[in-house]
């Protein structure tokens, strides 16, 4: 049967109005489009990178701080999936056991080494002996090779890194379409995947390095200063600075 729009059973039908069901699905595809125009709005702008970039530059600052005041070397850890994965980019933060020669100030620890050389062996010209220090529990002088596996072990130990954890600090992980690549003065191109270190140091700087956050086409750059670990985020791509 069909209806004329100016029958009385027409009439009658448009004054009932619209069913449970048929509100319900016009709500649904209501709030599907909503979300399409979100996320699209989202990609457009960089929200989330924009975000994540400022969460960033607060970690970077916070592990500078907690380098120069704890005395350690420490590290912050990015886990770089490959680009074609759907894997989120990880980062958390690592320290030393003590603060870990840098090749800023190699040239002031090879001073002192031959500095200690000189004096030992003005030491063993004296006929002094300077491993009497180093006894065993029975009174026993151990050898140059055991010498040198204790040391071996000791520096092994204060230059082995494991997990810093704080509030400011603690384990992040990247959101969805966010992707993040790491450049530092030590490489000649960034890292896009794979494993990359940002390192500070107790001394009270760190490397200066570019972190990128991209999402769609647009593009974050973490600007870390060496010297005083200060992070300036710019909204776009900063050369990689030629060696």
């Amino acid at each position: 049967m069909r209806f004329s729009p100016f029958s009385a059973a027409w009439r009658q039908r448009s004054r009932r109005g619209l069913t449970l069901i048929e509100i319900s699905i016009a709500l649904a595809i209501a709030a599907v489009l909503f979300g399409a125009v979100a996320i699209g709005i989202g990609a457009l702008t960089g929200a989330k990178a924009k975000s994540s970039a400022v969460e960033m530059a607060g970690v970077i600052r916070s592990l500078y701080d907690s380098a120069a005041l704890s005395g350690k070397t420490c590290r912050l850890v990015f886990e770089i999936p490959d680009p074609k994965s759907e894997e989120a980019t990880r980062y958390h933060a690592e320290c030393a056991g003590s603060g870990v020669t840098t090749s800023r100030d190699r040239d002031s620890a090879l001073k002192d080494d031959a500095k200690a050389r000189t004096e030992r062996a003005r030491a063993h010209g004296s006929g002094r002996d300077e491993r009497r220090n180093y006894t065993r529990s029975d009174n026993s002088t151990p050898s140059a090779q055991e010498l040198m596996a204790q040391e071996k072990e000791r520096v092994e130990e204060t230059t082995k890194f494991s997990s810093f954890t704080a509030e400011e600090v603690g384990p992040r992980e990247l959101p969805a379409g966010v992707s993040v690549s790491v450049w530092t003065r030590q490489q000649h191109a960034a890292v896009e995947s794979g494993v990359a270190y940002l390192y500070f140091f107790p001394q009270g700087y760190t490397e200066k390095a570019l972190v990128y956050l991209r999402q769609g086409e647009n593009v974050w750059t973490l600007d870390v200063s060496p010297l005083t670990g200060k992070v300036n985020i710019v909204a776009e791509a900063l050369e990689v600075p030629r060696s």
